[in-house]
C-alpha cells in the first residue's frame, strides 16, 4: 500500500535533498490549476522556491490564476532580479494590475528596473484612471500605412511579430502622425493582390473606443459587434492600443459580480471577506491572535456565566439527580443548530442571497425553521427521557427546553453574524464565540426553569 505524500512535505524533502530535477519533472506533468492548489498549501518562501522551477509559459498561466494578495507576496519573495525578469514576461495590462497590488516602494523599485521599452509601456498604462479603457488596453498591435502594398504590409507584420507572442487577426491603418484611419483583417491582406494598396482594403464602418471611456461600456461594444478586439484611440485620434476579447470578458465578469453585490447591498463584502480570510490564513501570529483571542475571551466569560447559572440551580440538581444527565443534550442541540444557522447565513450573505434589506424576512423564516425543528426534536427527546428515567414530568421539561433552546439558537445563528457585519467586525471569527455564550446561558436558564416548574420533587 502506498501512502500519498502531501505537497508541502514533498517540497521540504526536495529542498533538503536538493533534488531539483525531480521537482522540475513533477511540475511539468501538472496542470496549472493543480499547481495553484499546491502553492496555496505552501509557506510564502516555499511558494517562491517552487515557482522558480516552473516553465516560463506555465508560470504565467499559474500566476494569472492566483489571488491578487498571493501574487504580490510571491513577487516580493523573489530577488529583485527574478522579480524584474518575471514582471517583464507579463502582458502590459497584467503587469499594471500586479504593480497596483504591490507596496508602493516595491512597485517603484521594480518599475525602475524594467527594460526601457517595457517601462515606457507600463508607465503609459499607469497614467490612465482605474476603470477606463486605457488602464486595461494592450499595446500589442500592428499598424501599417494606407499607401503600403499588401506585400509591404505583410513584411511589416512579420517584423513586428518577430519576438512577440500574440495572435494577430487585425491590422490597423494609421497616417504619419499615427492617427487612426481604419482596420483591415489579416486574412484580407494575405489573400489580396501583393501590389494592392492597403487603403483600398479598408471596410466601410470603423469602430473604436477612447482611452478615457468606461471599461464596461467598451467591453459591451466589443461584445455587441462580435469582434475579437477593438482599437483604442487617445483624444487626438492616435492609435495607442487595443481592447481584446479576453480583457473584455474579465471586465464583464467583474461587473456582473459587482452588480450582484451592489443590488444586494454587499458591494464591499466580497473584497472585505477575501482580505480578512487571506490575513487569517497567511497573516502573522500576532494578527491572528489579535483577531481571534478577543472573541474567545467572550466565550471564556460566557462559560463562567453558564457555570454561575448551574451554581444558582444547585438545589434543583441535588433534588433530581437525573436533571444533570440532560444538560449536555440541551447545550449540544442548541450549539449544533446555532452553528448550522450561522453557516447558512454566512454563505447566503456572501452570495448575495440575503441582503440587509431582506434580512428581517430571512431571519423570520429561519426562526420559524428553528421552531419546527425544536418541536420535532423536543417531542422526540422528551419521549426518550420519559422512557429512560421513568419521570414524565422531566420528559415534558426536557421537551419544552429543547424546543425553546433550538428556536433561540436558530434565531441568533442569523442575528449575531449579521450584527457583527453591520458593526464592521469579522463575523467569521466572532459569530461562534458570541453564539456559544448566548445559547449556553439561555439554554441552561430555560432548562432549569422548566425543571423547577414541571418536576414535583423540586417544587
Amino acid at each position: 500500500m502506498t501512502t500519498e505524500v502531501r505537497f508541502p512535505d514533498f517540497v521540504e524533502d526536495i529542498i533538503e535533498r536538493k533534488d531539483y530535477e525531480t521537482l522540475k519533472r513533477t511540475l511539468s506533468n501538472m496542470q496549472p490549476g493543480e499547481i495553484v492548489e499546491c502553492l496555496e498549501e505552501l509557506e510564502p518562501e516555499h511558494r517562491a522556491f517552487v515557482f522558480r522551477f516552473l516553465p516560463k509559459g506555465k508560470a504565467v498561466d499559474v500566476f494569472d490564476m492566483l489571488e491578487a494578495p498571493m501574487q504580490g507576496d510571491l513577487v516580493e519573495a523573489f530577488t529583485d532580479t527574478q522579480a524584474v525578469e518575471f514582471l517583464a514576461t507579463l502582458e502590459p495590462d497584467d503587469r499594471v494590475h500586479l504593480l497596483d497590488e504591490l507596496p508602493a516602494r516595491v512597485a517603484k523599485k521594480l518599475l525602475e528596473r524594467l527594460p526601457k521599452e517595457k517601462r515606457e509601456v507600463t508607465n503609459t498604462l499607469l497614467g490612465y484612471e482605474d476603470g477606463t479603457v486605457g488602464r486595461i488596453m494592450s499595446p500589442m498591435f500592428v499598424d501599417v500605412k494606407r499607401e503600403m502594398t499588401a506585400r509591404q504590409a505583410l513584411e511589416r507584420i512579420r517584423g513586428r511579430k518577430n519576438g512577440h507572442d500574440w495572435h494577430i487577426t487585425t491590422v490597423y491603418v494609421t497616417d504619419n502622425a499615427r492617427r487612426f484611419e481604419g482596420a483591415v483583417r489579416l486574412s484580407d491582406i494575405v489573400t489580396a493582390d501583393p501590389e494592392a494598396r492597403v487603403g483600398n482594403l479598408l471596410s466601410g464602418e470603423q469602430v473604436f473606443v477612447r482611452t478615457v471611456d468606461e471599461e464596461e461600456r467598451a467591453a459591451r461594444m466589443l461584445q455587441d459587434y462580435d469582434v475579437t478586439e477593438i482599437p483604442v484611440l487617445d483624444r487626438e485620434d492616435r492609435l495607442v492600443g487595443v481592447l481584446t476579447a479576453d480583457d473584455a470578458i474579465d471586465v464583464l465578469e467583474q461587473e456582473a459580480t459587482s452588480d450582484m453585490y451592489d443590488k444586494a447591498g454587499l458591494i464591499a463584502v466580497q473584497s472585505l471577506e477575501s482580505d480578512r480570510s487571506y490575513s487569517l490564513v497567511n497573516g502573522s501570529i500576532w494578527h491572528v491572535l489579535g483577531v481571534r483571542v478577543p472573541f474567545l475571551l467572550v466565550t471564556l466569560v460566557g462559560g463562567m456565566l453558564a457555570g454561575a447559572v448551574i451554581d444558582a440551580w444547585e438545589a434543583t440538581l441535588e433534588a433530581v439527580i437525573a436533571t444533570a444527565i440532560f444538560i449536555p443534550v440541551i447545550m449540544d442541540m442548541g450549539g449544533n443548530v446555532g452553528t448550522q444557522s450561522s453557516t447558512i447565513f454566512t454563505r447566503a450573505f456572501v452570495l448575495g442571497q440575503i441582503s440587509p434589506r431582506r434580512f428581517v424576512k430571512a431571519w423570520g423564516r429561519e426562526t420559524g425553521n428553528g421552531l419546527a425543528m425544536g418541536v420535532l426534536l423536543g417531542v422526540l427527546g422528551g419521549a426518550i427521557a420519559t422512557v429512560w428515567q421513568g419521570i414524565p414530568e422531566l420528559g415534558i421539561a426536557i421537551g419544552l427546553s429543547m424546543a425553546l433552546t433550538i428556536t433561540i439558537a436558530a434565531s441568533f445563528g442569523f442575528l449575531i453574524p449579521f450584527g457583527l457585519v453591520k458593526l464592521g467586525f469579522d463575523q467569521a471569527a466572532g459569530a461562534d464565540p458570541f453564539l456559544t455564550t448566548v445559547k449556553d446561558i439561555t439554554g441552561l436558564a430555560i432548562y432549569f426553569t422548566m425543571v423547577s416548574i414541571f418536576v414535583p420533587m423540586v417544587t
